[in-house]
Parts: structure tokens; sequence; C-alpha cells
């Protein structure tokens, strides 16, 4: 079986809100922190890593004192603005800790889809990387309007995947993986360990035709993977409530589903 965080050299990590945040209510501290740490480690066994973080609207929301997610886009885009500040604040502190240097990126789809902007985030990220900077990637939702969407960090961790051509994407969840069936519903559902990235039955599974399972984003997971096949990498999806579960990946333990590139 391969063991794709192991034996990869620079690796995307999406961590999704609802790991970020405190249900919705703000930036976990304690939970960046373990990331950090987590990363950290990462980096003392030679690896590159990049971050992709959601949580700016929750943490605006917060700040702006507002109990309710709203629904005009205008105020979502004014909120993940906010958010964004305290999103940067945290991630900066807790890397510290570990002398490791951040930087902060905001990218949508239009600018990975235009040659010339694709051009130059790529070298502006390799730079980076070069000089042992962490790059801390969002959407830009000050200025998109149809991305703001629940499972949109999947896609752009995929195409940060692509951009860079890092050699693994590990996708952090707060379910352990993909199931071959919706494992509320059905006790004899379980965890598919390893499949083949674009296995059409894989998006079935996870909740495309004839299949309820994954409303709540494993689908946008399972595309991901499919995404980032593309420049050959391979793509986890794990759970990040496992502790250190990013080193316990990179020492080579599997962890949730690897969907490997073929």
């Amino acid at each position: 079986m391969v063991k794709a965080i192991q034996d990869a050299q620079c690796i995307v990590v999406k961590v999704g809100s609802t790991l970020v945040t405190n249900h919705g209510q703000g930036l976990d501290h304690e939970a960046i922190g373990r990331w950090a740490a987590q990363m950290a480690e990462l980096r003392r066994m030679g690896k590159q890593v990049v971050m992709v973080s959601s949580g700016a609207i929750a943490e605006g929301m917060q700040r702006l004192a507002w109990s309710k997610r709203p629904t005009d886009i205008h105020e979502l885009q004014a909120a993940a603005a906010v958010g964004q500040m305290g999103l940067v604040q945290v991630y900066e502190t807790c890397f510290a800790k570990y002398g490791i240097r951040t930087a902060q990126v905001l990218l949508t789809n239009a600018d990975l889809a235009d040659e010339q902007r694709h051009q130059n985030a790529r070298i502006t990220l390799l730079t980076l990387l070069k000089h042992g900077v962490v790059p801390i990637i969002n959407e830009n939702d000050t200025v998109v309007t149809d991305e703001i969407k629940f499972g949109d960090n999947d896609t752009l961790g995929a195409l940060v995947t692509n951009l860079i051509e890092a050699d693994a994407l590990v996708i952090l969840t707060d379910q352990d993986g993909l199931y071959n069936a919706d494992p509320r519903k059905d006790p004899n559902a379980t965890l598919i360990q390893e499949a083949t990235a674009g296995d059409a039955e894989l998006e079935k599974m996870a909740g495309g035709a004839g299949s309820a399972i994954g409303k709540g984003g494993m689908l946008t997971k399972v595309l991901a993977a499919k995404l980032a096949n593309q420049s050959g990498a391979h793509t986890v999806i794990a759970s990040g409530l496992e502790s250190d579960v990013l080193v316990r990946l990179a020492n080579g333990e599997l962890i949730g589903t690897q969907l490997i590139s073929k």
C-alpha cells in the first residue's frame, strides 16, 4: 500500500472550518496551535508545507457580534474581510512559537485560470517555500461572489496542489474518511482505506448519483482528489480530530482514505 504522505516532499494541507472554529463561533486558537505544532514537526522531517485554511467568515461574524450567518453576499464578504484579520493573526502567533514565518495568500479560481496570474502565484508560492515560509492560503471571499459556499476550499486546495506541483494533498475534516455507504444509516458501512483518485464509483459513494451521503462536503473532497490527480498528486482525506494526524501520516501510518494518483 502506498504511503502517500510519508513519501511526499511537498504537502498541501487543507483544514476545514469546522476544525478551526468553535462550531462557527470564531477561531479555535488551541486547535490552530495544534496544527502549527504538527506542521513544525513536518518541517523538521524535511517536508515543505502549504496550508489552506477556512474560518474567515466565522471569525468575522464573531468580531461583528453576528449570531446568525448572513445570506446577503455583501454581508458575507464584509464578514470575510474582518475575519481574515483574525485568521492571519492567530496563524502568525501560533507558528512563531516554532520560529516559523508565515505569509497570507488570498486566491480565487479566476486567479488560477488566468495564465499570467497563475504563473505569478506559482512563482510567489515557490519563492516563499524556498525561504522556509509557510503560506496560509484562503479563498479571497471579499471579492468573489459565487464561490462563498461550503467545501470550496477543497477545490482551492487541489488547485494549489497542481499550481506548485505538490506531491500530496491532505484534506482534514471532522469525518474519518470516505465510507462505501452512509455510516449514519448503514451499520455495515466500511471505511475505504485506499482507492484510485478519479474513480467514478467514489463520487457515487460520496454523494453523487444514487447516494445521499456527503451532502456536508465529502463529494467536494473526492472531486478535489480527482483534480489533484491531474498533476500526479495523491490525496488523503482524514479526520483532523485524530491526535497528531499529520505527523502520524508522515510517519507512514494509514489514517483515513488514501486516493492514489495513477
